[in-house]
């Protein structure tokens, strides 16, 4: 048994009666190549479509975060309810159409067997694997929740402008540690933001038409110079780590070293001495950002998960069954 394989076993046993019910290779009799499947179709869509990586990632991330990993943030809203994913913080969101593919696929393989939780799951840790990043054992037998509160989301989700004590106190709300925020956040080291995450720091940051003094001045020069040229732009693309967003690497970390972290979440690793060290750790090497990743994205994927008789195995992603 692979290391990352025994401390989800670990965590398994750690975690409560619920999390045990999880187990590595649950589809193995039911539907044997029900992981084969996603990790074939999430290869293949990534090759042609990179940026659909760290699409996947926070879907995966948002879903944990809210009434923990059960496809909740999967659901439509309805005539009397706006659902997670039609709110600010998850509206920016891709990769629901994807899934929906994956789901179809296993749905002609073995239907009403492959939860979409689960779906999430692996298809997260996949998408990190194809583009070179960590690859790690997950668990299966997640089942999926049929109530979905667009209002939750704010309570729950971590934000951009958060300092480091918050997030960690939203972090901690979930069983995850102050280490596990340092390096689930490393995940910023694909993709790509807007001028709107930062305009607030670029110029009104403290509503005086000032600079937030944490940033570096030379890479706000340069946002300002060549990115967001006007406190009104709120959609430029921006890289998340400049010089490296489409590997997953530690050169995130370089960046938050330097001051120059998109967020003001990003930034906050550098302000608590915890972080801060393990920040310098990650990049000097001494610290496996890869595996260390890996072993938190095994606990992230544990959130309040739901098993045995809880929820239900959706057909459609989308909607509750009937």
């Amino acid at each position: 048994m692979g290391s990352l394989a025994f401390v989800a076993f670990a965590l398994l046993g750690l975690l409560g009666a619920s999390h045990a019910q999880l187990k590595l290779g649950f589809y193995d009799h039911v539907c044997p190549q029900a992981e084969r499947i996603v990790k074939g179709i999430v290869e293949e869509y990534v090759k042609h479509v990179p940026s659909l990586a760290p699409a996947l990632i926070r879907l995966h991330f948002h879903d944990c975060f809210v009434r923990g990993c059960d496809a909740s943030l999967l659901l439509n809203s309805t005539k009397n309810n706006i659902a997670e994913k039609d709110v600010a913080p998850s509206s920016s969101l891709r990769g629901f159409s994807f899934i929906d593919v994956v789901k179809s696929k296993l749905e002609e393989e073995c239907p009403e067997v492959v939860s979409c939780a689960d779906i999430l799951t692996l298809a997260a840790r996949d998408a990190i694997a194809a583009i070179g990043g960590p690859y790690w054992e997950v668990s299966t037998g997640r089942r999926d929740g049929t109530v979905s509160i667009g209002s939750e989301v704010f309570t729950n989700l971590p934000a951009p402008t958060f300092n480091f004590s918050t997030l960690k106190d939203r972090f901690a709300k979930k069983g995850l540690s102050a280490k596990d925020l340092t390096v689930l956040v490393g995940a910023h080291t694909i993709g790509h933001s807007h001028c709107s995450v930062v305009s607030n720091r670029l110029y009104n940051f403290t509503g005086k038409g000032d600079q937030d003094p944490s940033l570096d001045k030379f890479y706000a020069a340069n946002l300002k110079k060549y990115k967001c040229k006007t406190p009104a732009d709120k959609t430029t693309v921006l890289e998340m780590d400049p010089g490296s967003y489409r590997t997953f690497d530690n050169h995130y970390y370089v960046n938050v070293a330097k001051r120059r972290g998109l967020f003001s979440s990003d930034a906050s690793l550098i302000t608590d001495s915890f972080s801060k060290s393990y920040v310098h750790g990650i990049v000097s090497g001494s610290i496996d950002f890869l595996k260390e990743f890996a072993l938190s994205a095994v606990k992230l994927s544990l959130v309040d998960v739901k098993t045995g008789n809880e929820g239900e195995i959706r057909k459609v992603c989308s909607v509750v069954n009937n």
